[in-house]
């Protein structure tokens, strides 16, 4: 669901100020309690201008979500671009401290993602939420499948589930240094630097104790 030509037509300026509304709002209320009304009377625009931009708040929130996802997209493909040449442990070593740099720098969007897992009454929830595991799964799974080839993880392995389980421990990683609760004594709720840089390195040699390759005789 793409913006309209009127959005698109508009100077940069306005439409950032638009977007930067829009996150601000759904960040706050999430989706169901998000006001139109709000977002236009601090824009000072009327309020048909985001209907004609967008269709619908569902419009707007999807403007908002693609946003969102073409961040980490670049974020992470920055971090492959920069790691083609270390071994596995180290890319997802390096992917995770651009997730944890990517909370810090866009605060808002990521709770958005917050709000979207623990709130059902996002519209198109599923598959907003598929989307986003959809994408990890194809950031990883060639990690995975360079990892073997390598022979730096162990050659048994199964990708998929390889992948799933990275997705999911990588995941719960940056939920726990953002939301208390799901912490569970790990140390990472809004830890400062030294102590993510901790956390990584625990979660890495871990990662290499299951899953590396193991030399005969060790």
């Amino acid at each position: 669901m793409n913006p309209r030509d009127t959005f698109k037509n508009l100077e940069s300026r306005k439409k950032d100020r638009i977007l930067d509304s829009a996150i601000e709002e759904f960040a706050d209320q999430g989706f169901r309690q998000a006001s139109i009304n709000r977002i236009v009377r601090e824009l000072g625009i009327a309020k048909g201008s985001i209907f004609q931009y967008f269709g619908s708040k569902e419009g707007l929130f999807h403007f908002v979500f693609d946003h969102a996802v073409d961040l980490v997209r670049r974020s992470l493909r920055q971090v492959k671009q920069e790691t083609t040449e270390t071994d596995f442990f180290e890319r997802i070593r390096r992917s995770i401290l651009a997730g944890i740099q990517f909370i810090r720098r866009h605060p808002r969007v990521y709770r958005i993602y917050l709000k979207m897992i623990f709130q059902e009454d996002f519209p198109l929830r599923a598959e907003f939420l598929q989307q986003v595991h959809l994408f990890s799964g194809e950031y990883l799974r060639p990690l995975v499948e360079a990892g073997i080839a390598r022979g730096e993880l162990r050659p048994d392995l199964n990708v998929e589930m390889s992948v799933f389980f990275l997705d999911a421990l990588m995941d719960r990683f940056l939920q726990a240094y953002c939301v208390s609760f799901l912490d569970a004594g790990a140390g990472l709720y809004q830890a400062d630097e030294g102590e993510v840089d901790k956390r990584v390195d625990e979660f890495i040699r871990l990662l290499r104790n299951g899953m590396g390759s193991r030399i005969p005789g060790e």
